[in-house]
């Protein structure tokens, strides 16, 4: 069963590193108490923030990069709200040991994914096969949930309108693993810990 708390977090909203914090509120729901959250559970949350319509509004978003404002998320995960402008996108990468979850609020975006855990470590290049390859399109309302080495990238691709999400992950991401990909070969570009992105 679910426990809602109250959320009244100090959060980070930034176009780059070192900006200034601003207040933000999103709802937080938690498993029983001292249990982590479930996919289940972060998609819950993630859902319901992105329906938050005030809180989404209050994003500031960039006309050139994207933005972002970090929430409170359920049991202790780390929760973002991400501003996407026209044409940017994330690039290929993964999540290391966290479980996730993202919803689209306003606009729409595209998600590529592969069907295929990678190996965590001791590698720079793999060859991928030709039945690997995923995509969804979210339009506002829509997203979805993913386990443990999930690989993927995140798109906005219309020409003249940003995206909003809300993202949730739990555990807080150790590391972000990022890649290049020439059509079937993936390589290990860069790995990040949270300290490059906080």
């Amino acid at each position: 069963m679910s426990v809602p708390s109250a959320a009244s977090p100090t959060a980070l909203a930034a176009s780059e590193p070192g900006a200034k914090p601003k207040s933000a509120s999103a709802p937080a729901q938690v498993s029983a108490p001292g249990s982590a959250p479930t996919q289940a559970d972060l998609l819950d949350f993630v859902r319901r923030t992105a329906a938050d319509t005030e809180l989404v509004a209050s994003l500031p978003l960039d006309p050139e990069g994207r933005t972002w404002v970090r929430l409170e998320g359920p049991g202790g995960s780390e929760a973002w709200l991400i501003g996407w402008p026209p044409g940017t996108g994330t690039g290929w990468h993964d999540h290391a040991d966290s479980a996730g979850a993202f919803v689209t609020a306003a606009g729409e975006l595209k998600e590529n994914s592969l069907a295929v855990r990678l190996p965590a470590d001791g590698w720079k290049t793999l060859e991928l096969t030709d039945d690997v390859d995923r995509e969804r399109r979210l339009p506002a309302g829509k997203g979805r949930s993913f386990g443990h080495h999930h690989v993927h990238e995140v798109l906005d691709e219309s020409p003249d309108r940003h995206a909003i999400s809300v993202h949730a992950y739990h555990p807080p991401l150790p590391q972000i693993r990022r890649f290049s990909r020439s059509g079937p070969i993936l390589r290990l570009e860069q790995v990040e810990r949270p300290e490059d992105w906080q």
